[in-house]
């Protein structure tokens, strides 16, 4: 399988010959790390022992505007790599006692991850996450089945009008939602292992955007109506954090999400019955950003 000679894994559909140049994405056909290393503060059900054993890929399909990962998703720091060399670093991550291997930002090597994954599934015996920000084409999350045990996707926007001022992605909701549900019926219901870490599910996370609580809640509308908690658990996110490459263009976000938004936020999942995860408002820190200094690679 090649799915990079006119490349449309992604709903951008940019179709790239990315085996001679390079996507919207910002990738060529090699994968491109920046860390592959353990990490403690993913959700409890996630690094709940030892840490997740996370691989940031750079470049990304949507660009957003205020991405914390900004040096690797759009100014694509990182080392190209082979399917071989990334086979190798989940086999590395299992021995260091990883609790997953945590696939973040890995929409666009979707063909690298599956063939890295050929090489050694048979060999893992830790859960596979497809740590993601939801823009997905339901083709290419049927090709992850059987390779993918947990889904970690975004939802990032309801607003069309909001997705394409910070994400040039004005139909993300509609693809989004469509992409979620095809990801909760591969997994189907939520289980865990003895020790409480999650083995199979999806995590839908929503981080709370600054002057955009009433968006957060429609998409907490959304999930209430198109999902169970034996399915689903959700994790509403707080750290949002206004770092300086923001452009003043977008003047809205250049301040941190205030107690009153994220809490309304929160109380209507809990009016909604919804299940899951909130965040401390330290968590609204540049301290949480890993260092991408090729570490594991």
């Amino acid at each position: 399988m090649n799915l990079m000679n006119k490349c449309n894994i992604c709903p951008r559909k940019c179709n790239a010959d990315r085996e001679n140049g390079k996507g919207f994405c910002g990738a060529g056909n090699k994968a491109i790390v920046a860390r592959a290393s353990l990490h403690k503060w993913e959700e409890p059900c996630i690094s709940y022992k030892n840490g997740a054993g996370t691989v940031f890929f750079s470049g990304c399909n949507l660009h957003c505007c205020f991405c914390q990962n900004n040096q690797i998703s759009n100014e694509l720091f990182g080392k190209e790599i082979s399917d071989q060399k990334l086979a190798d670093i989940f086999l590395s991550l299992q021995d260091m006692g990883a609790d997953n291997i945590d696939l973040v930002t890995p929409t666009h090597f979707a063909d690298n991850i599956i063939k890295a994954l050929d090489l050694v599934k048979h060999r893992l015996n830790i859960p596979v996450i497809y740590n993601c920000g939801g823009y997905e084409l339901c083709e290419t999350i049927s090709l992850l089945d059987g390779y993918i045990d947990i889904y970690l996707p975004d939802i990032k926007y309801y607003s069309s009008e909001i997705s394409q001022k910070y994400s040039n992605a004005p139909d993300y909701f509609e693809i989004a939602s469509k992409a979620v549900s095809t990801m909760i019926k591969q997994t189907g219901e939520l289980t865990y292992n003895s020790e409480g870490g999650l083995i199979k599910g999806t995590v839908i996370r929503h981080l709370v955007l600054p002057s955009h609580r009433h968006d957060s809640m429609k998409i907490i509308e959304w999930i209430a109506e198109n999902t169970t908690p034996k399915n689903v658990i959700v994790s509403i996110m707080n750290q949002f954090t206004p770092f300086d490459f923001i452009s003043d263009e977008y003047s809205e976000l250049k301040r941190r999400v205030t107690k009153m938004e994220y809490n309304s936020v929160v109380n209507y999942a809990a009016e909604l019955g919804l299940n899951g995860f909130t965040q401390q408002k330290s968590s609204a820190s540049e301290e949480y950003v890993p260092d991408f200094d090729l570490t594991g690679i």
